[in-house]
């Protein structure tokens, strides 16, 4: 049968499939750069900040921790942040945090910093540095009998919801001392400071006011020399108020957008706006 006048598609020509499959690979290689710039150039703008800001609190940097926040961010990019410094990821489900823990460097230090249920905790204890969330006695309960079964020693710190939403976790301002008293009797857990997540707003000084609350609540709790209580981390600020949160005395800050960018990694929907 004759082809002639037969039309025959460019890409069925002689080499366009290899010439299509060196044009997907050079298009990756080109997305893959421009992620590990943009996650290297932040890192630098955000240690910059760090400096500038605890200068003008008269603070060292060096008590400052950078966690990088990576929830819904692909391996690649947290090895990307990893291979530019990082060494602190924070994540909110316990799921997401116990798939990447074995695809990355052992010397990464994992937090937990979103809402844990009581029944997910066997699944991070001895696998994390910090639980960020703990909210309740009941919780706490739960770390402690799992620290003692695993025969490990789990840190944590206590959630307190500073401005009172009803839409946040975390325990109040008045109901934080007794609760700090409580955990600090359980075996297997120890209460190393304090963490809050102030209003989302356009306007990171009107969370001064929160930041200063809890600095004060730490202050407060520590001068009770509890045992087993240490008031030495206070993990507070997200990327648009970190600075107002190291000037009012954060330890830990919590930056997610501020380093991967706004990028669409893994399919979250627009408008689902991360507040780290």
């Amino acid at each position: 049968m004759s082809t002639e006048g037969v039309y025959t598609p460019q890409w069925w020509a002689p080499g366009a499939a290899e010439s299509a499959q060196r044009g997907f690979a050079n298009g990756a290689a080109e997305r893959h750069s421009e992620v590990t710039t943009l996650i290297r150039e932040n890192l630098k703008t955000i240690q910059n900040e760090i400096q500038s800001a605890c200068q003008r609190a008269n603070r060292d940097p060096a008590q400052v921790t950078l966690i990088a926040v990576s929830k819904t961010k692909p391996v690649s990019a947290l090895r990307e942040a990893y291979n530019a410094g990082a060494r602190d990821f924070g994540e909110n489900k316990v799921q997401e945090l116990i798939d990447k823990i074995p695809q990355l460097p052992e010397d990464i230090r994992w937090h937990m910093i979103g809402h844990l249920q009581r029944n997910k905790v066997k699944y991070i204890v001895g696998k994390v540095a910090l639980i960020h969330s703990v909210d309740s006695l009941r919780l706490a309960e739960e770390i402690s009998r799992e620290s003692l079964r695993q025969g490990v020693e789990t840190d944590i710190l206590i959630e307190v919801n500073v401005s009172g939403e009803e839409s946040k976790y975390g325990v109040s301002l008045t109901e934080a001392p007794e609760l700090v008293e409580k955990i600090a009797l359980l075996p297997g857990i120890h209460v190393k400071g304090l963490m809050t997540i102030a209003p989302y707003t356009e306007v990171a000084e009107k969370n001064r006011l929160y930041f200063d609350k809890l600095t004060q609540l730490s202050v407060d709790i520590k001068a009770k020399n509890i045992d087993n209580v240490s008031m030495n981390i206070l993990s507070m600020g997200m990327t648009g108020d970190y600075s107002v949160a190291l000037e009012e005395g954060a330890t830990c800050i919590r930056v997610g957008t501020g380093i991967f960018g706004d990028r669409n990694y893994t399919g979250h929907q627009p408008g689902q706006k991360d507040r780290e």
